[in-house]
């Protein structure tokens, strides 16, 4: 706590001294071009003074927010081309455009600087344990934003069924909640069921980063093992994104981009996506006549009870680069879903009515300004509050098989529980993040984030039923303090402590006499307060070799879906305990000249995690749902690597390998004195050998001038894994090896690549796949997509 209080008073002090140098700003913006009077996109243009720049866009635009009436040296620079360094000066005769023209060089590399690297490229070359996948090139394709991550090393996505399906996001050996997502650095954890990575469309994105490991500071979260954070697209220009795209299973997907950017900086935004599937695609089971009880095992049938659609706005009205604000944006996210659930953990268990619905209603506020009060510190603020409900709806007192055959009994009841419970999280967030510029390679950031929940409903099957009035609540407090140090020629590290914090308040029902039917409620209170730390170091060992390690003490406080259950495959366990690990990575980068025809990129980590009251899922007593539980010690070690060969502008392929080793390091359990049987084991349904190889073709100017046609080949290979403990009982269940072949083809053509037809085909050879204790995933499907792209 006095850590905590620490961190506020300098936070507070330190603004305080800051609003005494207040000063009136100018914006300034400007256009580059090459040779030929094209725009550059990616270009660095880095103020001395100030110790911060920003990159062009892919119009070759920028915009500074400077101080008034003083002079800068600007640096404007560009890989393979001639820096230039220009003064400005912000007083009397200031002119508020600026158009740069850069010479091509022949320089050698050493002498062009960092900053006249992309973004993509700058983060690769942080301290950080990353990974970044351009979205911009996949925007052609059908892919949603978990299928695109997907294909990265190290990252494995597990979907219980097909489209809108529950998924779980693992990464280096930690998965669920242990990884954090986030857009544009806000936490996505209160978004709810309408909004989640498998039913958005990764046109959304301009790029993902993922943070393997150690994450920084001003991610502000209790990631315990990595972080994903999306991008999304900026606001220079107007313009209009639209897709549509049908394939199997009656799946229909669409998404909207428009942005409307005015004059004065005022900017209008809206993204708009739907999904929907009637996901009846053929499973393979075992089933029994429900009436008279024949055995029909290895039956293929067709799913017939999950359907899903999803519908979501999220819109923003604002102002960007202005004086008082470099965003000011009011928005709100709107959506709804519909879910059919077809089976339970596991696939022996059927519905046939059962299903749920949400709503998101999430009004939004973002700003974000640099040099406030003073030009070295920069603010980022970002609020939420969602108010959408979720609703299940279980009525129908029946008993289904895969067949379709059902079973009707007398008297109220459900398939699973009679209810029409219908209640609302309550989920509000503020993320604030104070970054100051100590000078060109020093920086300080501090973030804060805050987090309340509060799940109120009423099922009015049970009117007058005490146990729905029953408080569940939760808040976190999560801060962060870090320092970052960066030569941009040779190395850059970076340190940071994190102050975690938890409350919980709930009740326990007890039997007060002792006389059946006789039920009370007794008030309880959890707490949790710790604080972590880390470091990250890089260091160049030639211009284009790169080596990074970092070390992290980190916490993840457990999830309210994990304490309070989600009420459909999810049992509440609300004993459960914060996890800890210790992460330590270790990571080698190559890359080739970008300038030379043949090029490669080469990239391998080592992770090593100890972790401590490890968070993982289990079938529950009855095997019918999953329950998260605590076991003691978990021991983590892996490899992973990433190989990409370019050639020219039209052949590329890449080979991505990961290798986690996760065993039960708990040696004694309960207090016993004797070795637990499950010491050393593997942990089971967690997938320890997998990796991906793709390969893709372009071909230029095919049949109009500007044109391209592209066709990739994606393969995906899991490794067989233990579905149980391999230490238990004489049957070692396994989730057998698994290899699904991906194929796309695209053709796009127009002034900017304004028209894009697709086509894909998911699971080429009609394997039998499968996900979380052998949830079956789609056999072979097609899909076909239109876009239309106006800049």
């Amino acid at each position: 706590m006095q850590i905590k209080k620490l961190c506020i008073a300098l936070a507070i002090y330190s603004l305080n001294i800051l609003a005494g140098q207040a000063q009136s700003t100018v914006i300034l913006e400007g256009r580059i071009l090459d040779s030929k009077s094209y725009p550059m996109e990616g270009v660095g243009i880095y103020v001395k003074e100030l110790g911060t720049g920003v990159l062009s866009n892919q119009e070759g635009l920028f915009s500074l927010v400077l101080p008034e009436d003083l002079i800068y040296s600007l640096k404007i620079s560009h890989l393979g081309y001639r820096s230039q360094e220009l003064s400005i000066s912000t007083g009397t005769g200031f002119s508020p455009f600026l158009e740069v023209v850069l010479e091509e060089s022949e320089m050698s590399l050493q002498e062009v600087v960092v900053n006249g690297k992309n973004q993509v490229r700058e983060l690769r070359e942080t301290a950080f344990p990353v990974d970044v996948v351009d979205g911009k090139s996949l925007h052609h394709t059908t892919l949603d934003l978990a299928h695109a991550l997907d294909r990265v090393s190290g990252v494995r996505i597990r979907e219980n069924g097909g489209v809108g399906s529950g998924m779980n996001l693992s990464l280096n050996g930690f998965s669920g909640r242990q990884v954090k997502v986030f857009m544009d650095g806000i936490p996505m954890d209160n978004m709810g069921s309408s909004f989640q990575l498998n039913n958005i469309p990764v046109n959304l994105a301009k790029h993902i980063e993922i943070y393997k490991g150690v994450v920084p500071v001003g991610l502000g979260a209790d990631a315990l093992g990595g972080a994903i954070n999306i991008v999304t697209q900026t606001y220079e220009k107007s313009h209009l994104d639209i897709s549509y795209s049908f394939g199997s299973f009656n799946t229909h997907r669409t998404a909207v981009n428009a942005v409307h950017v005015g004059k004065g900086g005022f900017v209008a935004q809206v993204n708009a996506f739907q999904n929907y599937s009637d996901n009846n695609y053929w499973v393979n089971v075992d089933v029994a006549d429900i009436n008279t009880g024949q055995y029909f095992p290895d039956q293929w049938v067709k799913r017939f009870h999950d359907t899903y659609h999803n519908e979501t706005l999220i819109a923003q009205v604002g102002w960007v680069n202005k004086p008082f604000a470099d965003k000011l944006l009011f928005g709100a996210t709107l959506g709804k879903n519909y879910a059919e659930i077809q089976t339970g953990a596991r696939m022996v268990t059927v519905f046939g009515s059962w299903h749920r619905r949400g709503t998101i209603v999430m009004p939004t506020l973002r700003y974000e300004k640099k040099g406030l009060f003073s030009s070295r510190l920069d603010l980022s603020f970002n609020a939420n509050y969602n108010l959408g409900s979720e609703q299940n709806i279980d009525t129908l007192n029946r008993r289904y098989n895969w067949f379709g055959q059902y079973k009707t009994y007398d008297g109220p009841g459900g398939e699973r529980s009679r209810t029409l419970y219908k209640f609302r999280n309550n989920n509000g967030l503020t993320n604030t993040t104070l970054h100051y510029h100590l000078d060109e390679k020093q920086s300080l950031t501090f973030n804060h984030v805050f987090n309340t929940f509060n799940r109120e409903g009423s099922d009015e099957l049970f009117p007058d039923d005490a146990r729905y009035d029953q408080p569940r609540t939760n808040t976190k407090n999560i801060m962060g303090l870090g320092y970052q140090l960066r030569d941009h020629e040779k190395w850059g590290a970076s340190v940071f402590l994190k102050s975690y914090n938890q409350g919980t308040h709930y009740t326990q029902s007890y039997n007060p006499s002792g006389q059946w039917g006789d039920v009370a409620y007794l008030d309880m209170d959890n707490s949790f307060s710790k604080l972590g730390y880390g470091a990250a170091l890089t260091h160049f060992l030639k211009e284009r070799l790169q080596i990074k390690g970092s070390f992290e003490r980190s916490y993840r406080l457990p999830e309210t879906e994990e304490l309070f259950g989600d009420l459909i495959n999810l049992s509440a366990n609300i004993d459960l305990r914060p996890e800890s690990s210790y992460n330590y990575n270790l990571g080698l980068n190559y890359w080739s000249d970008s300038k030379q025809s043949k090029r490669l990129n080469l990239s391998g980590n080592f992770f090593y995690r100890d972790s401590r009251d490890f968070i993982r899922a289990r079938l529950n007593n009855n095997q019918v749902m999953q329950v998260m539980e605590n076991l003691g010690n978990v021991l983590t070690k892996g490899v992973e690597a990433d190989l990409r060969l370019f050639l020219k502008d039209q052949w590329q392929a890449g080979l991505t390998m990961t290798y986690q080793d996760l065993r039960n390091n708990t040696k004694y359990e309960g207090g016993q004195q004797t070795v637990s049987i499950l010491y050393k084991d593997r942990i089971p349904n967690m997938p320890y050998l997998f990796g991906n190889v793709d390969a893709s073709y372009g071909l230029d100017n095919v049949k109009l001038q500007g044109d391209r046609w592209n066709i990739g080949v994606n393969l995906l290979y899991v490794h067989e894994f233990y579905l149980y403990w391999p230490s238990l009982g004489s049957d070692k269940l396994t989730v057998p090896k698994q290899i699904s072949i991906e194929m796309e083809s695209s053709y796009t053509f127009g002034k900017r690549s304004r028209y894009q037809f697709t086509i894909e085909c998911r699971n080429l050879m009609d394997s039998l796949l499968y996900d979380n204790f052998s949830l079956q995933k789609p056999g072979r499907n097609f899909t076909g997509k239109v876009r239309y792209f106006f800049l």
